[in-house]
């Protein structure tokens, strides 16, 4: 049995699409922590999120995500999972990080291509202060996201590569 593989990123960075490619590529079951805490929650995110608020989420997601630690699979986090309490360095312990860099840019055109609305740190935004947004909370959370093993620039790797890159890791 191989350490699972975490992927980490911001939103909008691929982690769910392309979790799902690698771990077909790999075979390997895919988990996707975020439909793991909705089964968990009995309701969406933003429910959640409007109701508890944030610190409660960020509790119940780490404990979940300790929790989903599952031998070879390869799970996509949320794009906070690891920059709350000790959870990158839980990921990094127990199995092996990839992070989906991204510019503020690409991820500002990727996400304008989606519902904002359905994602509760965003809700409101759009076109400049969106991209403002996402540049300051990414400068936040990428220290976090620098302590992946593997660090790969997801608009131009491909699935190949980065399973070739995964070799001296799993």
């Amino acid at each position: 049995m191989s350490k699972p593989i975490f992927i980490v990123g911001f939103m909008g960075s691929g982690k769910t699409t392309w979790g799902k490619k690698l771990a077909k590529a790999l075979d390997r079951p895919f988990i996707d922590l975020d439909e793991v805490l909705v089964q968990r929650l009995g309701m969406t995110i933003p429910e959640y999120f409007s109701l508890h608020g944030e610190a409660d989420f960020r509790k119940i997601e780490s404990t979940v995500l300790k929790e989903t630690n599952t031998p070879n699979a390869v799970i996509s986090t949320g794009g906070g999972t690891p920059c709350y309490f000790d959870n990158m360095d839980w990921i990094t312990q127990h199995g092996t990080a990839v992070y989906f860099e991204h510019t503020p840019k690409s991820l500002w055109m990727r996400l304008n291509a989606t519902d904002v609305n359905k994602r509760p740190a965003l809700k409101g935004l759009t076109g400049e202060q969106l991209l403002d947004f996402i540049a300051e909370k990414l400068a936040e959370r990428d220290p976090f996201y620098q302590k992946a093993q593997i660090k790969i620039d997801q608009m131009h790797t491909p699935i190949a590569e980065l399973k070739e890159r995964l070799k001296h890791y799993a």
